[in-house]
């Protein structure tokens, strides 16, 4: 074996399949060896002990706003905050910059800012929003991940929601352009009523605002969808579901032969319309948080495989965009992206270690004792959340989502033992507001890396800008 540039050593290595205690052996950004390396060979080694090590943490849904709105938060800023949670790519959402990325001139604008600016690999969403089906087959050519459309207010006054005509062309031509496409699933109809209808009487409040989009608006929407989609013959993503009952609905439409797969978040794992309460503005969104028994049923749904991905659906604003005594005029968005790792793993109440037969390697079994049924994740089911199967979902190249060799060495190190609180003062975004802060959490990423090189190390940046553009497969 030639010199190696880094070996990572004796660590517990977590892949999509499971865990053993393993060397990883890296050379020109890639993973070379898996396995017992001879001492020696490289010119740079780890010690690993001790430490879990994940594939890097592929966040399929952000809102970096840029260009247009660095202000809110910023390509530089949201992505070195992704890589201190363990994140090594993000997808960018197209509706919260300016202008959106509609067309191939705002995606090369976009692209361009990234690959200056960005401390992990990137891809990008294109926009599909009335008048711009004709941009479809120029944006699938600059390499989109796929095509975003709201089924309700997105908030972004240049991002329209689609009407059914234009959502059903547009996956007409998505499904033959191979592209996927994703939906905010919200129906417009029920949401726009009941909020006029609130705001008419002058409820304005936090209950009034989340009884304004109840779970019903979104089974609609997603009912819908799933409906244009089987007609069509589009895959299909439902973003950010927040009920179990959601869930069920791509479940069921799965055994149909729809091809859809749902991504839920972990602000609808952990936290509950009574922290919207609580907390305020910090934790309101769209889809808003659900009653505990929603929660408990999307637990059961994640534990069982009908989850496909985890993304945090990082949603910044200036914090005076969050500051309103008419809870409607709040600006509806989470910041969370540098802790969705730390947050699934505090999901547990303890750790469990499970020895094969075959001493291969070992299970670690994340419990849940918050409701009365525990849910058990093991983490390897949280690298396929969180990683493989945003991958294989979103057809990127082989070399990401996964630790084997090939791939490239985009590597989260994490210390499942340490607890530390979440502090303002550590949060890398451009606003440190998050409702995570003051959380006590398990579960800290110690250093992240980057095609072989670290770009996170113990609460520090510690790398130049190095993200590339990734496009998915033809």
């Amino acid at each position: 074996m030639k010199e190696l540039d880094l070996i990572l050593r004796d660590g517990t290595v977590v892949t999509h399949e499971g865990e053993s205690v393993a060397d990883i052996g890296i050379a020109d950004g890639r993973i070379v060896a898996v396995g017992n390396i001879p001492g020696g060979k490289a010119r740079e080694e780890i010690k690993a002990d001790g430490l879990h090590i994940f594939p890097g943490l592929i966040d399929s849904h952000v809102h970096f706003n840029e260009p247009g709105r660095a202000d809110w938060e910023g390509i530089e800023t949201g992505s070195r905050a992704l890589a201190a949670g363990g994140g090594t790519m993000f997808f960018d959402m197209p509706l919260n910059a300016h202008p959106p990325t509609c067309d191939a001139a705002s995606f090369d604008e976009k692209a361009g800012l990234a690959a200056e600016k960005s401390f992990t690999d990137f891809a990008l969403w294109g926009g599909l929003v009335p008048g711009n089906l004709h941009c479809l087959e120029q944006l699938a050519e600059r390499g989109v991940i796929g095509f975003k459309a709201f089924m309700s207010n997105s908030g972004i006054e240049d991002f329209s929601c689609v009407d059914e005509t234009t959502l059903r062309e547009g996956m007409k031509r998505a499904a033959k352009l191979g592209k996927l496409v994703a939906v905010h699933a919200e129906s417009e109809i029920t949401t726009s009523e009941l909020s006029k209808r609130a705001q008419d009487k002058g409820k304005t409040s936090i209950r009034d605002y989340l009884d304004s989009r109840p779970i019903y608006a979104e089974l609609d929407a997603i009912h819908r969808a799933i409906q244009l989609a089987g007609e069509t013959k589009c895959a299909l993503h439902i973003v950010h579901v927040s009920s179990g009952a959601g869930v069920a609905l791509v479940a069921s439409a799965q055994k149909q032969g729809v091809d859809v797969t749902c991504e839920t978040c972990p602000h609808y794992l952990v936290l509950t319309e009574d922290d919207v309460e609580k907390l305020g503005a910090v934790a309101k969104c769209a889809p808003p948080l659900r009653p505990k028994s929603a929660q408990d049923v999307l637990w059961r749904y994640v534990e069982n495989g009908y989850v496909s991905t985890i993304g945090s659906d990082h949603s910044p604003s200036m914090p005076e965009m969050k500051r309103d005594k008419k809870f409607f005029k709040v600006w509806g968005g989470i910041s969370g992206v540098q802790h969705t790792l730390p947050l699934l793993l505090s999901r547990s109440s303890r750790r469990e270690s499970a020895q094969t037969e075959n001493g291969a390697g070992s299970q670690s079994r994340l419990t849940s004792a918050a409701t009365s049924n525990e849910v058990e994740l093991v983490l390897s089911h949280i690298a396929r959340l969180t990683s493989f199967n945003v991958a294989e979902r979103f057809n990127l190249p082989k070399t990401k989502g996964r630790i084997a060799v090939g791939a490239d060495a985009d590597l989260a190190l994490v210390d499942l033992k340490a607890q530390f609180t979440v502090r303002a003062e550590d949060l890398l975004y451009r606003h440190r507001q998050s409702p995570y802060v003051g959380r006590a959490l398990t579960g800290r990423v110690v250093r992240s890396i980057l095609r072989g090189k670290t770009v996170f190390h113990d609460g520090k940046i510690v790398s130049q800008p190095m993200g590339q553009l990734v496009k998915p497969n033809p």
